[in-house]
């Protein structure tokens, strides 16, 4: 439990961005968006492809280092997955961007969508915004998307993005599949 502050005391803030598609919002992380992607987490289908060791993660603090992961990424680098929220509900949909820790393949564009979202192309409308704001923010030449080779779920909305499939690569001692979406080849 976080106390109560001082009057006056402020604590850091992500501030944004924050990007509007028709039906989404791709924002900074929120404290609340913890237990709805803990619960995406605890989805066997979702986590085999999504979490490093595959396995899901149902409590309380496990989803919380999970969302702390992330959202760290933003507070060390700048950027991070944004946390995606349904326009028409405000309810957490999944999260959608760029990821690039150390050790990573590239610079990704990754997408993990809670099962009660899927099938309504919100991966790829939430990815199409990410690729843009990564193009228009820097100078890269390419974006990865790293697939496992079983995830036909995810290799669809690479294909969607126009992404090509380029290479093998071994992530988190596990094979994976680098799909390549390049600025040469983005069209919106």
């Amino acid at each position: 439990m976080i106390p109560p502050l001082k009057p006056g005391a402020r604590l850091m803030r992500a501030d944004g961005p924050f990007i509007e598609t028709p039906r989404l919002i791709l924002r900074p992380w929120r404290s609340s968006d913890i237990a709805p992607n803990t619960a995406m987490l605890s989805d066997p289908d979702s986590v085999r492809f999504i979490t490093p060791d595959g396995k899901v993660i149902t409590s309380e603090q496990g989803g919380w280092r999970n969302a702390a992961v992330i959202a760290g990424h933003w507070a060390l680098h700048g950027f991070t997955m944004f946390a995606v929220e349904e326009r028409s509900s405000g309810k957490y949909v999944g999260r959608v961007g760029p990821f690039s820790p150390p050790e990573w393949p590239g610079f990704e564009v990754g997408w993990g969508i809670a099962p009660e979202y899927r099938g309504k192309g919100y991966a790829v409308e939430a990815a199409r915004a990410s690729i843009d704001w990564v193009f228009a923010t820097f100078e890269i030449d390419e974006i990865v998307h790293c697939i496992d080779d079983v995830n036909t779920a995810s290799q669809a909305v690479a294909r969607r993005l126009g992404a090509r499939k380029d290479r093998k690569a071994v992530l988190l001692g596990k094979p994976t599949d680098i799909w390549v979406t390049s600025r040469g080849s983005w069209q919106r």
